[in-house]
């Protein structure tokens, strides 16, 4: 397997910030995707509220199942504690 993109979050549920240069470009294209969306389709939030929530959450989707994978260890509640998932 190659190296993870994303360490597993410490507390809570997720991944945390990327420490290698390709998580950060899924985080960049994001945020990128999101504000063009915002600025762009801005208008849709107002006369076609579903069908912005809809291309939000499908760049949101996406930004998931590409992490997901890339991601130290599976994905799960955590909450501190010393299970042997994270220092």
């Amino acid at each position: 397997m190659s190296k993870p993109w994303f360490p597993v979050k410490k507390y809570g549920y997720g991944a945390g910030l990327p420490y290698r240069w390709r998580g950060w470009m899924i985080i960049i294209g994001y945020v990128a995707a999101i504000t063009f969306v915002a600025v762009r389709w801005s208008s849709y939030s107002e006369e076609h509220p579903w069908r912005y929530f809809a291309a939000v959450a499908m760049l949101t989707a996406i930004a998931v199942f590409i992490s997901w994978p890339k991601s130290e260890q599976p994905w799960r509640w955590r909450n501190g504690g010393n299970d042997g998932d994270h220092d």
